[in-house]
């Protein structure tokens, strides 16, 4: 069965409302491709303007967080049907950002998880080694216990319909990209990992993206690997070369 490839661009903290709407316009002709799912995961405050402004083109609004909590006194949350409100379809959790940076570990990112699929929508969920753990060998250990903790009580439907994001930390923004066969076996092994957990018919349903520093140049190698279903791409996001990336197959 051949999977559907999905892009995805993570804007990260990066655009105001009305360059949010700039960006839009100016990537909507560049990023038609009826091949491929293409996916803008945008700050919360550009969710609105954003989903108002791909209506009717082949992008698809995704969030880069959600609560683990439904509503209430949680300043600063963005809820899950808050979300599905405004447009959204998909959702970014376990960014290593938000793991290193606000601390999220997997107990509360399997919260999360199981949060997106409540309201139905689609988990992009990420994992990835530091550099210090490549260089240790544990690369596959590490992977497969960050995504067995986050996996826990999802069903296999869920676990089919979802996306798994691989992306090591060291390849992030650094310019430095894994190699193809670097990707590739990590990608190959979280597949294998998702037909221990569940079986092979999900294993060979689910979606297995690989980030970190992807540019145009680099993406027909990469999504050409039997395992690597697409990308989440950061700082291309922001550029025309996103074009290049969706379009990698042209």
């Amino acid at each position: 069965m051949a999977r559907r490839k999905i892009i995805a661009g993570n804007w990260k903290m990066n655009k105001t409302p009305s360059e949010a709407k700039a960006l839009v316009e100016l990537l909507a002709p560049l990023v038609k491709n009826d091949d491929v799912d293409v996916v803008y995961c945008v700050p919360a405050i550009d969710i609105v303007p954003v989903a108002e402004a791909v209506k009717g083109s082949n992008v698809a609004v995704g969030a880069e967080n959600l609560s683990d909590k439904d509503s209430g006194a949680f300043t600063g949350e963005v809820s899950g049907a808050m979300l599905v409100d405004a447009g959204v379809k998909y959702v970014i959790i376990g960014h290593s950002e938000r793991r290193e940076y606000y601390k999220e570990d997997d107990a509360f990112l399997n919260r999360k998880v199981l949060k997106a699929f409540e309201y139905g929508l689609i988990p992009i969920l990420c994992c990835g080694e530091t550099l210090e753990q490549r260089e240790m060998g544990v690369t596959i250990d590490w992977i497969r216990l960050q995504l067995k903790s986050d996996l826990v009580g999802v069903t296999k439907e869920q676990a089919a319909s979802m996306v798994i994001a691989y992306e090591p930390i060291w390849a992030i923004g650094t310019g430095k990209v894994a190699t193809t066969e670097q990707a590739q076996e990590v990608c190959h092994a979280i597949r294998e990992l998702i037909a221990e957990i569940y079986d092979a018919d999900t294993a060979e349903k689910i979606r297995i993206q690989y980030g970190g520093s992807v540019k145009g140049s680099s993406a027909p190698e990469l999504f050409a690997q039997p395992d690597i279903d697409g990308g989440l791409i950061g700082g291309a996001a922001l550029t025309e070369d996103f074009g290049k990336i969706v379009n990698y197959n042209k």
